[in-house]
């Protein structure tokens, strides 16, 4: 099979996004190579300048297609330019104009992705304040995940119902799954059905099972403070949990649970390189989730949308406004998510 780029998005230009980019480049060309950067040429150069202002600055080269960057030296950044912006934006502020390109940016790569011009996708941070003042189509999306559920439903020709997916961080030690994603926290209490929890798990096995050459041993976390002690502090584990758990094993899933959340995820933790009794866990809703992934190390983390019929990671954190423009921001995460997006597409194709 002939070899294909990695896409990588700009992110929001006042952000972090492209310096984190720039770094990566800089200090990892072995992870790098054979990437492009989908936006705004002016934008990578400001960044570039940025990171190394008193030595030569990395070379940032336009390219015409995808393609071209498999020809490219090493440390030589290749931008793919898509939109425009009107000027230089101000760093770590809000902008309908940065907003947009970082939309247009992610509207680019993914259908490039989805055309098999690039093999995988990996997204610098947006901003989703900033999504929400660039105005339709862009504002309707939360964020990345949601606007790559629609991207890959048009393109197959499904609506969202037949294009479920799900968000995946994960670092050296722990893998979560989420049921809800960008909703309120009483949103996503209701969106604990049994549909959306065995869909879910089903979703879970079929992505893991790839990524790992075997059945990954899934645990599964409580909605309610210790799991609900059986009904004492609600019925969901009960009532919806537990029935969509027994469904799944009567599928052939490794599923166990609900368990207290506030032991599963240690139970879960990897030490050693070596995974302890599950390999991943499915929480109830986003922080419940995110927040033990992130405590262990948010510079190690990966963020992975599953259901989708391309690869897609990105960093496990924001456009961090308030260090945009210092030239501190860490591009660990990023690096990651590029080494996981190449594991993803030699564990797929």
């Amino acid at each position: 099979m002939m070899k294909k780029p990695i896409a990588i998005t700009l992110g929001d230009p006042a952000g972090i996004g492209p310096e984190i980019i720039a770094k990566a480049y800089r200090h990892a060309p072995d992870v790098t190579g054979d990437c492009f950067v989908v936006g705004d040429v002016a934008t990578m150069r400001r960044a570039a300048q940025l990171i190394s202002p008193d030595q030569i600055p990395l070379a940032v080269a336009l390219i015409e297609a995808p393609a071209e960057a498999l020809n490219m030296p090493p440390r030589c950044l290749p931008v793919l330019q898509v939109g425009s912006l009107p000027a230089a934006l101000q760093f770590g502020r809000l902008n309908a104009d940065a907003g947009r390109l970082a939309a247009e940016c992610v509207v680019w790569a993914a259908q490039s992705a989805l055309r098999g011009e690039a093999a995988a996708l990996v997204t610098a941070p947006l901003n989703k304040a900033a999504l929400a003042l660039a105005g339709e189509p862009h504002s309707r999306y939360p964020g990345h995940t949601e606007m790559l559920q629609a991207l890959a439903a048009a393109h197959a020709k499904k609506s969202l119902a037949d294009m479920p997916v799900r968000m995946m961080l994960a670092n050296e030690q722990l893998r979560v799954v989420l049921v809800s994603i960008h909703v309120s926290l009483r949103e996503a209490i209701d969106a604990v059905t049994f549909s959306s929890v065995l869909q879910t798990l089903r979703i879970t096995h079929e992505s893991l099972s790839t990524m790992l050459g075997r059945a990954p041993r899934i645990g599964v976390a409580g909605l309610n403070p210790h799991a609900g002690e059986g009904g004492l502090f609600g019925r969901e584990e009960l009532d919806v949990i537990a029935p969509a758990i027994m469904t799944a094993r009567l599928q052939g899933l490794q599923v166990s649970g609900p368990f207290a959340p506030d032991t599963l995820f240690m139970r879960a933790r990897a030490s050693n390189g070596k995974p302890d009794e599950f390999d991943v866990v499915v929480a109830m809703y986003h922080d419940q989730g995110l927040i033990p992934v992130k405590y262990l190390g948010i510079e190690k983390g990966v963020n992975v949308t599953l259901g989708l019929q391309l690869v897609r990671t990105s960093p496990d954190h924001g456009t961090a406004f308030d260090i945009a423009g210092t030239g501190k921001a860490d591009p660990s995460s990023l690096i990651e998510a590029i080494r996981m997006a190449r594991q993803l597409c030699d564990a797929t194709f």
